[in-house]
């Protein structure tokens, strides 16, 4: 799983339920999944916490709390919170661009991917309203689920610690 991302503003750190911006209170949560183009499995080992530690760095720029998430093979799970004035489609065009020239800059696989395009076009996102603690299972389960379903053997690294689960 990833690592509970907190952030630090002016004030000190930012819990989770305390969201203002000048005149605006707010909670906007959101599961968004995306994969990488033709669903490579790609995220294996070291390359998930990689991926974890350039996907951590990107929302901490732009003030966006990872509440949970996962890098399974071919996929991403991601549950965050997102501040009003951030768009969902501009956020995701910015953590997909920049988080592909990262990666790949680190793992040195341009060539297999034409044109930097890592990720997938598309993305699914759905809103979170009191299902909250389903979607935290829900990601936390899927690993799991798609190990069962494949039969994966994995090494099991928490991507965003580097720690053994």
């Amino acid at each position: 799983r990833f690592a509970d991302c907190t952030i630090k503003n002016k004030g000190g750190v930012k819990s989770v339920g305390q969201n203002s911006l000048t005149h605006t209170k707010w909670n906007c949560k959101y599961h968004i999944v995306f994969a990488p183009k033709y669903r490579r499995k790609v995220f294996y080992g070291q390359n998930r916490y990689e991926i974890g530690k350039i996907l951590g760095e990107l929302c901490r720029w732009k003030d966006v709390h990872i509440i949970s998430g996962e890098a399974c093979p071919d996929h991403i799970h991601l549950f965050v919170e997102i501040p009003p004035k951030l768009s969902i489609s501009s956020f995701m065009g910015y953590l997909k661009g920049k988080s592909s020239v990262k990666y790949m800059k680190m793992e040195n696989i341009k060539y297999k991917y034409k044109n930097r395009q890592f990720w997938c076009r598309g993305y699914y996102v759905d809103t979170v309203g009191k299902n909250e603690n389903a979607i935290k299972k829900y990601i936390e389960n899927q690993l799991k689920e798609d190990m069962n379903v494949e039969q994966l053997s994995m090494d099991k690294m928490d991507p965003f610690t580097g720690s053994k689960k």
